[in-house]
């Protein structure tokens, strides 16, 4: 069964919530011929009709542009980040996290529906005016958990819409996607993090916010949890911070522990970013929730080195497909589930979100789409991940030289903008990508390119083609497509 029932009475206004749901998730994961038969399910005894209470909450930590050295946590000497640190401590820290891509609306998408970003069609970043965006059609998992009694809110940055599609009712808001409240911009926060005058809450502009991004970002986020959400419900929460994105603006009381350092400002960043962290921490601990709470904290991408970002010696930074550009922070708390101070080193990547969350709520994955994550479940104790599907990234903008990679156990094929000349890495050896082993071990590569170009081919072929193709970048000097 879909769902988990204790004996209870309960009202006949709960037991046809129960029954709606129910028939949601037939529409979505059934044919019409078997949703009949297991519709009759629904009419059970009284004493089935109640939701097992328990459901674990959800909290979803983005950074913006966070590099993988971008804190102590990760071992950067200088930043500090105590409410990080904490966190991982009291959970699991990823040494392999990886985004979707190597910007950021394509790995946010993922995040929500657990499928590349080519074949969810959210290819590439949404800043001008594209034809791209998150589809209603698309399932996420705020969409589900409304299915089973959630509540669901968004916070901070959405940019999975380009800008004249933000808040118009001709395309699917975060509201659509599954989330009963919003407050978000569409892309970064305007003029800067200090005092935005972008933000929209459930599709009415806000004005202007007096302070900083990320703790404006974390006090709406804590007032919903307060105030606004019906606490007999369990929750699923995203708190996508602006942090730290250009334009940059840093609160003095985080930028002056860094006086004299010419990254002053961005080190600042950091720290305010995780002061927003701890402010959420914080509030799950006033509700008396963290208990029962998955909360998850990572980056869309890596970071933008020229405005004092880290890769922690990574090779390349945000756009690219090497790792400085796709190996974020990733840290996970759940007690009672998650052994504190776990360090896992299996990889594990922005889609696998999606399938975590299903996974611990009880909801199956949909069977009329290809689900590219797996459930992080096993990495949560420090084990191995098992996949189909292997890691795969394409980044629309990436150096033409690494513009698609693929990733199989230790080994990582990055591949130029025509597929017509590969690199090959043993990644746990060889994590700065310094050492390219194509010319050496020709068998191997050759492997590694027939499993690229099968991923690939099953992505075009699910994909909303009529958007990339038509826009996607040409080759340089004239090079030939190998696709």
């Amino acid at each position: 069964m879909f769902l988990s029932f204790r004996k209870q009475q309960v009202s006949s206004h709960t037991s046809l919530a129960i029954k709606s749901n129910m028939k949601s998730l037939l529409a979505i994961f059934l044919p019409p011929s078997c949703c009949l038969m297991l519709a009759l399910l629904l009419i059970v005894p009284d004493c089935l009709h109640a939701v097992e209470s328990g459901k674990p909450n959800i909290v979803v930590f983005l950074a913006d542009d966070m590099g993988w050295g971008d804190s102590a946590t990760y071992g950067h000497p200088l930043i500090q980040t105590p409410n990080l640190d904490k966190l991982a401590s009291q959970g699991v820290k990823f040494t392999q996290c990886y985004s979707a891509c190597g910007v950021c609306s394509p790995s946010r998408s993922a995040i929500l529906t657990g499928r590349t970003p080519y074949r969810n069609g959210v290819y590439r970043h949404l800043s001008g005016n594209h034809e791209a965006h998150l589809r209603a059609s698309e399932i996420t998992y705020p969409k589900l958990l409304k299915t089973i009694g959630y509540e669901t809110c968004h916070v901070g940055k959405w940019h999975l819409n380009s800008l004249p599609q933000f808040n118009t009712k001709q395309y699917p808001q975060p509201g659509d996607h599954g989330y009963d409240y919003w407050m978000a911009t569409h892309n970064n926060a305007e003029p800067s993090h200090k005092n935005p005058k972008n933000f929209v809450r459930n599709g009415k502009p806000v004005g202007e916010l007096k302070g900083y991004s990320a703790p404006l970002v974390a006090d709406e986020a804590s007032r919903w949890l307060s105030e606004v959400r019906d606490k007999s419900k369990p929750f699923a929460l995203s708190i996508w911070v602006h942090e730290p994105h250009s334009p940059i603006a840093t609160d003095s009381q985080f930028s002056d522990l860094y006086d004299g350092h010419k990254n002053s400002k961005y080190m600042g960043n950091i720290t305010q970013l995780d002061h927003a962290l701890g402010q959420v921490m914080q509030a799950l601990d006033q509700e008396g929730v963290s208990d029962n709470t998955l909360l998850i904290f990572t980056s869309d991408n890596g970071p933008v080195e020229r405005f004092g970002g880290t890769t922690g010696g990574l090779r390349g930074g945000k756009r690219s497909d090497h790792e400085g550009g796709i190996r974020v922070p990733g840290v996970a708390r759940w007690p009672g589930h998650i052994k504190p101070g776990t360090i896992s080193d299996f990889p594990v990547i922005g889609t696998d979100i999606f399938a975590t969350v299903l996974g611990i709520t009880g909801i199956p994955l949909p069977k009329d789409r290809t689900i590219d994550g797996v459930s992080m479940l096993p990495a949560f104790e420090g084990k191995s991940v098992e996949r189909k599907i292997p890691l795969f990234w394409r980044t629309h903008v990436s150096p033409p030289g690494d513009r698609v990679a693929l990733r199989i156990g230790d080994w990582k094929l990055v591949g130029n903008e025509t597929l017509t000349k590969f690199q090959l890495y043993e990644i746990q050896k060889d994590w700065k990508e310094e050492h390219d082993l194509a010319a050496t071990m020709p068998e191997k590569t050759e492997q590694m390119k027939k499993q690229l170009f099968n991923v690939w081919k099953d992505i075009e072929a699910e994909g909303p083609d009529e958007w990339w193709k038509s826009e996607r970048q040409k080759p340089v000097r004239g090079g030939k497509l190998n696709y």
